[in-house]
């Protein structure tokens, strides 16, 4: 379970870095352009990216209250993309750093509806690359919207045939 969660969490981190690459090189108002999705422009669909890893990782760490980085954020486009960078970075080193025994552990969270839930390590990592991938789709669907023509092919197996 480890090398896979090693090789997603790094999968997510190259993925999510074509697509900020991309949206950082358009103008600052195609950044935040209204356009029709989950979400109503790229610069909110990264924020809410990095709001549910940070989530995730505070309930990870078992913090009672979670605190969203959206709550009080007042930065662009990239400080959003700095940010989830980072929280990105952190998944990784954590799992790196972390004994195979670890993923097995199930732990106790809140979700934002007050429900209680318990479950593996593991199915929470996972599902924290998935909805990366979920959101980075949405990402080039809005891209498109905006014109944009030359769009960075992030599949898994476009990663894995351009690892080193």
């Amino acid at each position: 379970m480890k090398e896979i969660l090693k090789e997603l969490a790094a999968y997510n981190i190259w993925a999510t870095q074509k697509l900020t690459d991309l949206i950082l090189s358009l103008p600052p108002e195609k950044q935040v352009e209204e356009v029709k999705s989950s979400f109503a422009s790229l610069h909110t669909t990264l924020l809410h990216m990095w709001d549910a890893e940070s989530a995730w990782w505070q309930r990870m760490k078992l913090q009672e209250r979670i605190q969203r980085p959206s709550e009080n954020f007042t930065g662009n486009t990239a400080d959003v993309v700095k940010g989830l960078q980072q929280q990105s970075r952190l998944w990784e080193e954590w799992i790196s750093n972390a004994s195979d025994h670890s993923f097995d552990h199930v732990f106790m969270y809140t979700n934002a509806h007050k429900e209680q839930f318990k479950q593996p390590l593991y199915q929470m990592m996972l599902h924290v690359f998935n909805h990366g991938t979920y959101h980075r789709g949405q990402l080039i669907t809005m891209l498109h919207q905006l014109g944009v023509g030359k769009l960075p092919q992030t599949d898994f197996v476009v990663f894995c045939r351009n690892k080193k």
